[in-house]
């Protein structure tokens, strides 16, 4: 008997970053392979940048590129080290 494995379903993540003034803001992870120009944020009338990503259930390593400079999330206090010896944001997607 051969029993299909699923795959865990994708859910819808929202990611923002409040910079009035920032010509462009980027996302970054490794659910992009740290890949800035593949998720760009799109800015709102009050100053705030948003993008929506669907990804499956784990814990997600990101950080935000403002014109260029890297940018930690302000409003998430999950954070991990990376490899550079600075920090990362994490993001965990539940099942």
């Amino acid at each position: 008997m051969f029993i299909k494995k699923q795959k865990p379903s994708r859910k819808k993540v929202a990611f923002s970053f409040h910079a009035p003034q920032a010509e462009s803001v980027l996302l970054a992870g490794d659910f992009n392979r740290w890949n800035p120009r593949k998720h760009p944020l799109k800015k709102g009338v009050s100053g705030d940048w948003e993008a929506f990503l669907m990804l499956a259930p784990n814990t997600y390593e990101y950080k935000y590129m403002v014109d260029g400079n890297w940018q930690m999330d302000p409003v998430n206090n999950q954070t991990c080290e990376n490899c550079f010896g600075s920090q990362n944001n994490l993001v965990t997607v539940p099942e």
